[in-house]
């Protein structure tokens, strides 16, 4: 499975509202937990089963709890049994069918 999911706490003490030191903490969960992953300046995906993935997304969520007294979480899956390597795979088949659409 995919999960794409984005973490931040409400408020983050900084004059320009930027909460990217909590976003940061996150990612390096995220990035420790050798699961395949992406980041990008909206969501990180994590690919994995079930429980490894909900697993980090908890603990992603937890490391943001310390920067503020609540949390948004948003996240967003692709359950598709009998298939890995979707990461990279997806974008794959998206380029390919954008060349074919090429004249």
């Amino acid at each position: 499975m995919l999960v794409a999911f984005s973490v931040a706490p409400s408020g983050s003490g900084n004059e320009d509202g930027s909460v990217h030191d909590a976003v940061a903490a996150a990612v390096k969960v995220v990035r420790d937990s050798g699961l395949p992953n992406q980041t990008d300046s909206m969501f990180t995906t994590i690919e994995g089963d079930w429980d490894e993935v909900f697993a980090v997304v908890k603990q992603a969520t937890e490391a943001v709890a310390a920067f503020g007294s609540r949390v948004s979480l948003v996240l967003k899956a692709d359950i598709r049994p009998g298939y890995s390597g979707e990461l990279t795979a997806k974008v794959e088949r998206l380029e390919a069918a954008l060349d074919d659409l090429t004249p």
